[in-house]
C-alpha cells in the first residue's frame, strides 16, 4: 500500500465535517465587522456581568434578612427557655412564679375552644 493509497483509506473512514461549522472564522468576513462584532460582544459581556453583580447582590441581601430572621427568632427562643428554666426553679423551691398563672389560664382556654 502506498501512501497515497492510506491517505485515501484514512479520508474514507473519518465522518464528513460540515462546511458550515460556528466555529473559526467566517470566510468573506471583513476585518471593519469583525471589529463592530468585537465591540458589541464586548458590551453585551459587561451587560451580562453587570446583571450578575445586581443578582448576586439581591440574593446576598436576601441571605442577610434572613439570618437576621433567624438571630432573632433563636435570640427570642433562648429568652422563653431561661424563663421556663427559671419557673422550674421556683417551683422545685415551693415557689409560685409570676407569669405561670396568666400562661396555665392561657392554655386551659386553648383546650377548651
Amino acid at each position: 500500500m502506498d501512501c497515497d493509497e492510506l491517505t485515501v483509506v484514512e479520508e474514507q473512514n473519518q465522518p464528513e465535517r460540515k462546511e458550515s461549522g460556528k466555529r473559526g472564522r467566517k470566510p468573506g468576513r471583513k476585518a471593519s465587522t469583525e471589529k463592530i462584532d468585537m465591540k458589541a460582544k464586548l458590551e453585551r459581556s459587561r451587560q451580562s456581568a453587570r446583571e450578575c453583580r445586581a443578582r448576586k447582590k439581591l440574593r446576598y441581601q436576601y441571605l442577610e434578612e434572613l439570618v437576621s430572621d433567624r438571630e432573632k427568632a433563636v435570640f427570642e427562643l433562648r429568652r422563653e427557655l431561661e424563663k421556663l428554666h427559671f419557673w422550674a426553679l421556683e417551683i422545685d423551691a415551693g415557689r409560685f412564679p409570676e407569669g405561670l398563672q396568666e400562661l396555665l389560664e392561657e392554655l386551659g382556654a386553648m383546650k377548651q375552644e
